[in-house]
């Protein structure tokens, strides 16, 4: 018997030793992979994470100062005695020479204007690079979409509703649908070349009428007249025209001789309004825009918002942007007090060194249409994201957050239903059966291929802006059924997360490890 028991007890001695060295090795095992594993993520997250933030930091403001030398250059090139004085990567003014005439007086601060001008390159730049991917036409979707959108904001667009709030939805629609579309009318680099021609009488120095009418596009503003009598200096090709309240009472005078320019209705519509564009055949909607809090203000800049919008170049004439001047003057009529001339100089000369627009007046006329003095597309491209994550770090917020990180609010609409075009059931027969709505049924096929191009790149997103001249406060639209919206959010999971998701998985299996390591402690306690 007690041979029997040692015999047994040798023959579990082969079975402990393995199941020792078993134990050994997985004890070695999981302490390699737990040292390497949380060394490795403490090294390439706490020393790493801030060499790599350091040098970003670097990176940017290497991009920004190289903006800034090139903006100065320009400006010193092209400003007719403007020049540019660099503060920082970012902050710069703009200064007339000693003895400019300063004409204009500010009533409300008692004082003319000043002969310089303070501005932040690094917001300049977000603001209008923005514009280039931008919806600028009041939409059904975009109201749908908009917190309050139809209580709360759509009133502010209707004057004389007799009503702060449409508690009614009906009440609003009744005074918005003759010139309300479903979608975007118009898209992003629809346009190559636009022309944006302002009112100065400055137009009539310079004979720019057959170079207006060679562009894609032209935009003009107010009651600016097109006709034979001034056709060699402004041009006779009318596309888009962008009018204050005022101005849009005498739509019909103003787009005589023109079934399709389309108007665009700077502020507010109302029943006046409303009752002559349902007897014209013209395109009418209503502009969605941001409201600019400095440099020049007027009718003008708009238009510029509104081309840059849907256009790749814009070329400005009839501005008043060359020095001289001692009255705001248009073409068209005796001069008149207007806009500070010398801020809005120096503004669109900061617009044209940043590739926003190109400058077109009797000054400049003489001179060869050489550009090469501009930053170029990628060099405004690469700064736009250095000002993007400067913007954003001192703002605390980290990481890449794309394309879409300043929309706060989003809807979803589905691409296959076109929605109601703009119109009314009472319109005339004149504009029912004219081709007011062509372009909110035009084929997405018929577009330009860039304009396609941008699309897909913006996945099928508008983007509008919600209030005031607030850079983060987007409202983005998606042209998508909801499953797809779904499935895109799941393929683009953060990086963030998806490496949160490995950490917990690498996780879960030293756990799974260390429970097999204990119970094969276990089974060797119990050999023994």
């Amino acid at each position: 018997m007690r041979q029997h028991k040692q015999v047994s007890s040798l023959n579990r001695r082969p079975t402990v030793l393995y199941l020792l060295c078993a134990a050994a090795f997985f004890s070695l095992l999981l302490f390699y992979i737990q040292s390497s594993f949380f060394s490795g993520t403490v090294s390439s997250d706490s020393p790493t994470k801030d060499t790599v933030s350091s040098d970003r930091d670097s990176e940017t403001i290497r991009v920004l100062s190289n903006v800034q030398s090139s903006v100065k250059q320009c400006v010193d090139n092209r400003g007719l005695g403007l020049t540019a004085h660099i503060i920082d990567h970012c902050k710069l003014i703009l200064k007339y020479p000693e003895g400019t005439n300063s004409t204009w007086y500010n009533a409300q601060f008692k004082k003319f204007e000043p002969l310089e001008y303070n501005y932040d390159l690094c917001e300049t730049i977000l603001l209008w690079e923005q514009y280039r991917n931008m919806t600028t036409v009041l939409t059904r979707e975009y109201l749908d979409a908009r917190p309050g959108g139809w209580m709360d904001y759509a009133p502010q667009r209707i004057a004389q509703l007799g009503a702060k709030k449409c508690t009614n939805k009906t009440l609003c629609e009744e005074n918005l649908n003759v010139l309300l579309p479903a979608k975007p009318p118009f898209h992003p680099r629809q346009f190559r070349t636009c022309a944006v021609v302002g009112n100065s009488g400055d137009l009539l120095k310079t004979r720019f009428g057959k170079e207006i009418d060679s562009h894609d596009a032209v935009f003009r503003d107010n009651e600016a007249p097109v006709n034979e009598k001034y056709a060699k200096y402004v041009g006779l090709k009318r596309d888009f025209r962008l009018v204050v309240r005022g101005a849009a009472r005498n739509m019909v005078p103003i787009l005589n001789g023109s079934d399709n320019e389309v108007l665009i209705i700077k502020s507010v519509t109302h029943r006046e309004i409303n009752a002559v564009i349902k007897t014209i055949p013209n395109p009418v909607y209503l502009f969605q825009g941001i409201v600019l809090r400095r440099g020049a203000k007027g009718t003008g800049m708009k238009s510029i918002e509104l081309a840059l919008s849907m256009c790749d170049i814009i070329d400005i004439y009839g501005f008043t942007v060359d020095p001289g001047y001692t009255e705001w003057t248009r073409y068209f009529s005796q001069p008149r007090k207007g806009h500070n001339p010398l801020q809005g100089r120096a503004y669109y000369q900061l617009l044209e060194c940043l590739g926003v627009i190109r400058i077109h007046s009797p000054m400049r006329s003489k001179r060869m249409k050489d550009w090469s003095d501009i930053p170029s597309r990628e060099m405004i491209s690469e700064a736009h994201a250095a000002a993007l994550r400067l913007k954003r770090s001192q703002a605390g917020q980290g990481g890449d957050l794309g394309q879409f990180g300043n929309c706060k609010v989003w809807g979803n609409v589905d691409p296959d239903k076109s929605g109601p075009v703009s119109g009314s059931p009472d319109m005339s027969d004149v504009r029912r059966y004219s081709s007011y709505s062509k372009w909110e049924v035009m084929p997405f096929e018929s577009l330009r291929k860039e304009a396609q191009d941008h699309y897909n790149q913006m996945q099928g997103v508008s983007v509008y802006k919600m209030d005031g001249n607030k850079l983060d406060d987007l409202v983005c639209v998606r042209h998508s059924l909801k499953s797809e919206l779904q499935s895109t959010t799941r393929i683009s999971t953060p990086r963030k997360l998806r490496k949160s998701i490995c950490i917990i998985s690498s996780i879960q299996m030293i756990h799974i490890l260390r429970r097999f390591m204990v119970r094969g402690l276990e089974i060797l306690i119990q050999e023994f």
